[in-house]
This record gives structure tokens, sequence and C-alpha cells, in this order.
């Protein structure tokens, strides 16, 4: 079964003024329908046709330019809308005990996660990444790389992303990508987080 563009679960203009509508439509039904198009189309007759996409990332050919430009991309954007929210929530529970105890405060974590973001050169990604046993870490990746894929930043399973893409914040932001970053952390869905978390740990 081929892959499809997940709905989002809110309007597009519910993030404002954080992440401003026009951006949201464009980036989903323009970029990450793109990806999720040419993922098809890279899969198509092969033996990755009918696996989830976590697999085929896990077992990826890092030859496979295609499947992981692509593949990452579907990935990424997937996590991306689903750990963003409207209503600001509060980190908490074992998550929050498992950020304290790497970073030692919430503070710190936000300041490691945004240096990651702020310093990934050219288009990329920042990750909040929980290994098996529970011990997080934050790390970056080129492009539409990610953690599931062999060798690519810290490993793990990603359970928070953000885009630093100019794609993902120019129209609003321009050339301002510490300012994005800031206003994503009035948009993330903690409860999202914390249950990724619960599930990959």
């Amino acid at each position: 079964m081929a892959f499809e563009l997940p709905k989002i679960k809110y309007a597009y203009d519910a993030l404002e003024p954080h992440i401003d509508a026009r951006t949201m439509e464009i980036h989903h039904t323009k970029h990450h329908q793109g990806y999720t198009n040419k993922l098809n189309d890279a899969i198509k007759g092969t033996d990755l046709e009918g696996k989830t996409i976590e697999n085929i990332l896990i077992n990826l050919d890092k030859d496979n330019k295609a499947v992981r430009n692509n593949g990452g991309g579907f990935y990424n954007h997937s996590l991306f809308w689903e750990i963003m929210n409207p209503e600001k929530g509060r980190l908490s529970g074992d998550l929050k005990d498992a950020i304290e105890a790497k970073y030692g405060s919430f503070d710190a974590f936000k300041d490691e996660f945004s240096k990651a973001a702020a310093t990934q050169f050219g288009s990329g990604w920042a990750w909040l990444c929980v290994h098996k046993g529970g011990k997080v870490e934050v790390c970056s990746s080129p492009n539409q790389d990610n953690p599931l894929m062999p060798g690519v930043g810290c490993g793990g399973t990603p359970i928070l992303g953000l885009d630093v893409w100019e794609h993902a914040y120019y129209l609003n932001y321009q050339n301002r990508r510490p300012d994005y970053i800031e206003a994503f952390f009035n948009v993330i869905n903690w409860n999202e987080v914390e249950r990724r978390y619960a599930e990959a740990k």
C-alpha cells in the first residue's frame, strides 16, 4: 500500500503567530506531498513496498538516495505535525525526569536543543531522541536525514524534531532562524512527545 500524506489535526492558522498559516499550507501540501509522492515512486516494485517507513529507514541502503531523501522527508514531516499543537502544554512525568537527568534542567535542555537547531549548517533538523532504557539525547542531522538511519546523529528514536530548512520559516522569519526556534517552543505538544517517549524507551 502506498504512503499517503497524513492529515494535520489542527487548522493551518492554529499555530499563529508562531508559525503562519501560509507557511503551514505550503509546507504540508507542497513539500510534504512532494516527499510522499517521490517516496512512493522510489519504492514502487521493490521489496520495500508494503514495509513501514520506520522499517525502511532503520534498514536503509545508504546508496539509495531517492529513498533516503524522500523517505526521510516523509517520516520527518509526519512527526513534525504531530508534535506541535496550538494549546501549549507542559513537560511532565518520566520525560521531564529524563531530560533533567541528562541536562540538569529544562532551560539547559532548551539551550542545547536550540543550539543544535541554530548551528545545523544549511538545511536539516534538530532532534530529541530516546535510547532503549529511557536516556535522552539532543542532536542534529543534515537534509532529510534522521537518527533512525544507520550512523546518523545520536541514534535512538526521534520523539521531538524541528525542521530548520528555510521553507519551514522563511516567509515569516526570513533569515532569523533563532527567532523561529524560540517560537517553536510555544507550540510543542508535550503530551505527544511524552507518549512517544513512553512507547520508545
